[in-house]
């Protein structure tokens, strides 16, 4: 049972903490920090209980590795994937010659019109390796792999930028940059 409620928890964090912080009355700053103690206690006031040794297990054992604390375990973000203005600070990286970006085939017709588009996120999310790619993917629908011209967006002068949890992120995608020829379903 504990395991379902991390995973209900989590999935609460992280709408606190990368779209909604308004859910439990709280306020990020500028690089998406929040108090722990203030989450735990607006948290607690929702109706869910949590304390600090749960927290602290849901950054730890999230798959994803969506969330970090400070040096001091005084405030916690997420560390990506956020559809609110946040400022992570994030250095400007050279990824692999390929990164793949995992989706649902429902949507090929629209990235074919209009690339692969960052929606109400920061940053359009890719992946190092096929594995990961599908299984963001399979989240979406049927799944497809779409393999990223990496070399050409650099030509072009497009940025990445590589997330704590190790997520490529970046720009959007124009189709001619998606290797087509080489899609996995």
């Amino acid at each position: 049972m504990r395991k379902l409620d991390d995973i209900k928890l989590g999935k609460f964090l992280s709408l606190i903490l990368r779209h909604k912080p308004e859910t439990v009355g709280i306020t990020l700053d500028k690089n998406g920090w929040v108090d722990v103690n203030e989450l735990i206690e607006k948290i607690k006031l929702s109706g869910r209980y949590i304390d600090m040794e749960i927290l602290e297990r849901i950054v730890r054992e999230n798959n994803k590795k969506r969330y970090s604390f400070d040096e001091n375990k005084k405030k916690i973000r997420a560390n990506q994937g956020h559809s609110i203005e946040v400022e992570l600070n994030l250095k400007e990286m050279t990824p692999p010659t390929i990164l793949y970006h995992g989706t649902a085939t429902r949507f090929l017709e629209s990235i074919r019109e209009k690339g692969i588009i960052k929606g109400k996120r920061q940053y359009v999310h890719l992946s190092k390796d096929i594995e990961t790619a599908r299984n963001v993917g399979k989240r979406h629908g049927e799944v497809v792999i779409l393999p990223i011209d990496i070399e050409g967006l650099k030509k072009i002068g497009h940025k990445f930028y590589l997330s704590e949890n190790k997520v490529w992120l970046s720009d959007d995608i124009p189709s001619k940059y998606i290797l087509w020829d080489k899609i996995i379903y």
